[in-house]
């Protein structure tokens, strides 16, 4: 398994910058985890398509530490292999190659559990 990621436990998903964070700043992780389920609330998008949307934005800023978590997001959502490589790779005509870099996370990912 790449990187060291255990499906059968989600903290090893979540990388080890923002478990410093909840650890070393519970208020703000709480006010952090308020706002974004307020959004997941007021979004009108489906769980699946939502979490895929997601993956794409990760991708674009290139924010490899956040892919592990949130394809299980994804698969857990009802997303396939296909549709979480397809979500990441949405970007390219607009951010360029340089997406590809969290394709790899992503596969490893998906495929570890």
């Amino acid at each position: 398994m790449e990187k060291g990621y255990d499906m059968a436990d989600p903290a090893s998903l979540v990388s080890a910058a923002f478990r410093a964070f909840m650890r070393e700043a519970p208020a703000h992780a709480q006010a952090w985890g308020a706002m974004v389920g307020g959004l997941a609330e007021a979004s009108a998008l489906d769980k699946k398509t939502s979490a895929l949307a997601y993956l794409a934005v990760l991708a674009v800023q290139r924010l490899e530490s956040g892919i592990p978590f949130h394809v299980q997001v994804a698969k857990q959502a009802g997303a396939s292999r296909e549709e979480v490589v397809s979500a990441i790779l949405i970007g390219l005509p607009a951010a360029g190659l340089g997406i590809t870099q969290v394709l790899p996370a992503a596969i490893a990912a998906y495929d570890a559990a």
